[in-house]
């Protein structure tokens, strides 16, 4: 999976292999592969939350030092 993607974009991909995983998958290989995708994008989604958490931070103590 690309490290790029945008939040949306792993979000978005994160919700297609949850849908897939509840409708079944019938290979334990294919769960494993689906897991392990899954796993990456809940990772990218995760680190760009906090990237954002981080920002909000400090444009929240920059305005708060120029009250």
């Amino acid at each position: 999976m690309k490290k790029d993607l945008s939040f949306e974009q792993a979000l978005e991909k994160l919700e297609e292999i949850v849908e897939t995983l509840e409708n079944g998958v019938d290979e334990l290989e294919n769960v494993v592969s689906l897991f392990e995708a899954g796993s990456e994008a809940a990772k990218i989604c995760g680190k760009k939350l906090s990237d954002v958490e981080n920002k909000i931070e400090i444009l929240s103590q920059k305005v708060e030092k120029n009250k």
